[in-house]
């Protein structure tokens, strides 16, 4: 990724050639500098590939907690649904028993009161 945008290698900085005037510098000395800046860029395209997989796993793992939060909301929205339907049903079932109970109830008075009338008939 980044080595388009590095001109230089640590193996050009070692085979880059120096021209020496007459006024020229000290060759061990810039053999010291360079190997420096060597050891400095190696060690930054060691960090540059391990932050590169550093965040390929991250980026990953973000899509899989992006991928679980969509599967726990579903869940969550069919949840709903069912307490919904549930609730739907059980009211369904209370209603039949209230039903039963008040025509079982007035069906009982009525018989009562035939009952009662066919006595006082007699």
């Amino acid at each position: 990724m980044y080595q388009n945008k590095i001109t230089l290698t640590p193996q050009d900085i070692l085979e880059h050639e120096f021209k020496i005037d007459t006024r020229g510098y000290r060759l061990k000395e810039v053999d010291q500098f360079l190997d420096v800046i060597i050891h400095d860029y190696e060690q930054f395209i060691e960090i540059i590939n391990q932050e590169e997989k550093e965040k390929e796993s991250l980026l990953n793992e973000i899509m899989h907690l992006k991928q679980e939060l969509r599967n726990l909301k579903m869940s969550i929205d069919i949840a709903k649904t069912s307490d919904k339907e549930v609730t739907n049903v059980d009211i369904m079932r209370r209603l039949s028993q209230l039903e039963k109970m008040v025509y079982g109830a007035k069906k009982e008075q009525t018989e009562s009161v035939l009952t009662d009338l066919d006595e006082d008939d007699e």
